[in-house]
């Protein structure tokens, strides 16, 4: 998703930002980072064409004004996660009523000048404001000029705006110019400068994530991972097939992946994805075989996927399956 942004990023290096009271944030979504929710995009600290985030990583893409927080796929998201006040403050804005679709079904056009889709808009002590978009239909709380509380439910997670898949994007302002809550202090067209989070607990930086795992009876898609109907598809003994499978964010050019399955009887499939030839803000690759015998072997089924770089480690995951 990409937000206009209409004041110069470089702002946030002025005097009136640097001697600005910091505000504390607590975390704008109710879920469990890294486990149901996870951050797609940091904000972009290039000022040119480039992009890069805050610790001169790829988790970012031009432009970019905000922090995305995903959650696992849409199933999880219509069942309603919490879209959460990050400090005290007063609605200067919202809007509701925007239907939950994917910009690649509807296009663009259809949402122009309203990329933020359902949104609020909080004004905060000593110019501070956020911004929160992409929210459910039907799902936000509060109207213009009511106060708020830190943690208090504005609404949900969405997929309406300019968003392919269900996010909450989360701006942070200082008198109108754009601040990055993982590094304030510093301009935006630096990285790994030195800048303070904002956020009031500490939440890491992650190069690359696992978003989502698990055995499957049917050759996994990422529709079907991304709709969570993959979860309705789980293996048994008489499955047509037994298949693995893994989605990650953040992978970056030249990485390599493998995936490879433990079967009761020794090694039961493995795969080796060649190198990317570029980043990849999210990736699927699958393992497994069609059914030849009358049953698969009763016993464990344990994966291994990795992602190496020139020999070295830089991703594991390890999951497994009892068949009984």
């Amino acid at each position: 998703m990409r937000i206009a942004i209409a004041l110069l990023l470089g702002m946030l290096a002025s005097a009136g930002a640097q001697a600005a009271d910091p505000i504390a944030l607590a975390f704008p979504v109710r879920c469990e980072l890294g486990t149901t929710c996870f951050v797609q995009s940091y904000v972009d600290h290039d000022l040119s064409k480039g992009s890069r985030d805050y610790q001169c990583g790829s988790r970012t893409y031009d432009g970019h004004d905000g922090t995305d927080i995903r959650v696992l796929d849409l199933g999880m998201q219509r069942s309603g996660v919490e879209v959460l006040a990050a400090a005290s403050g007063r609605v200067a804005g919202a809007r509701d009523g925007m239907s939950d679709i994917s910009v690649r079904s509807i296009g663009k056009a259809a949402i122009a000048g309203k990329e933020c889709g359902n949104g609020v808009v909080l004004d905060h002590d000593n110019g501070w404001q956020t911004q929160y978009c992409h929210m459910a239909r039907g799902s936000i709380r509060v109207k213009t000029g009511d106060r708020v509380t830190e943690g208090q439910p504005l609404g949900q997670v969405g997929l309406s705006g300019e968003t392919e898949f269900p996010h909450l994007h989360f701006t942070v302002r200082l008198a109108g110019a754009i601040v990055d809550p993982f590094a304030f202090g510093p301009a935006l067209d630096s990285c790994k400068s030195g800048g303070r989070s904002l956020w009031a607990r500490a939440l890491d930086y992650r190069p690359r994530d696992v978003l989502n795992y698990g055995f499957s009876a049917v050759a996994p898609t990422m529709e079907l991972i991304e709709s969570g109907d993959i979860k309705n598809n789980p293996p048994n003994r008489q499955s047509a097939a037994l298949v693995a499978y893994i989605r990650v964010i953040g992978l970056q050019k030249g990485d390599e992946q493998s995936l490879t399955i433990q079967g009761p009887d020794g090694l039961f499939a493995e795969y080796a994805a060649p190198a990317l030839e570029s980043n990849k803000a999210q990736y699927f690759i699958s393992s497994g075989k069609a059914r030849k015998a009358s049953a698969w072997p009763p016993g464990n089924y344990a994966a291994t996927y990795r992602v190496t770089r020139n020999g070295a480690e830089l991703l594991r995951k390890m999951f497994d399956i009892q068949l009984d």
